[in-house]
């Protein structure tokens, strides 16, 4: 048997990898009704031959942890699209996202209980991306929870 190969669609999750970190506004939501500023710390990894990238997200408030994630990407070349499976500290079960990169934007969407989560991901500056998290009750009209810019520290 043949070992699988890395294709380029794998090899655009490779922007994901490394240490970054960026000023973020979180805007009031029924998880945080003040909303206010906050710093997000991401370290990506590159894994298993470079077919997964995992995530390790905090967020920092006043000094303090006060969120963290959990993610793994990968590309589902069944499927053809991309794949986040999102583990948090809110303790829920986890998400499941799918998207695509149109560009250099990666946009994933999961459905729950609770509605539908949108998350953005915008690569067109180097060593550079914005990040997007929407949430939405029918995926029609939707509500900014998080926006996030974030730079490569490694």
């Amino acid at each position: 048997m043949d070992m699988p190969q890395l294709s380029e669609a794998h090899r655009k999750l490779q922007r994901l990898a490394g240490s970054w970190t960026g000023d973020e506004t979180i805007h009031p939501s029924p998880w945080d009704p003040q909303g206010g500023p906050a710093t997000g710390r991401v370290e990506n990894r590159s894994v298993l031959g470079g077919f997964i990238v995992v995530q390790d997200y905090e967020q920092q408030r006043g000094g303090r942890i006060s969120f963290e994630g959990h993610g793994i990407f990968r590309y589902d070349a069944v499927k053809r699209d991309y794949v986040l499976h999102w583990f948090d500290s809110f303790g829920m079960p986890p998400n499941e996202f799918r998207g695509e990169f149109e560009g250099d934007v990666l946009t994933m969407t999961a459905r729950d209980h609770q509605g539908y989560s949108r998350a953005t991901f915008d690569f067109g500056e180097a060593d550079r991306y914005a990040f997007r998290m929407e949430v939405s009750p029918d995926a029609e009209s939707w509500s900014m929870v998080v926006e996030g810019s974030y730079f490569r520290v490694d």
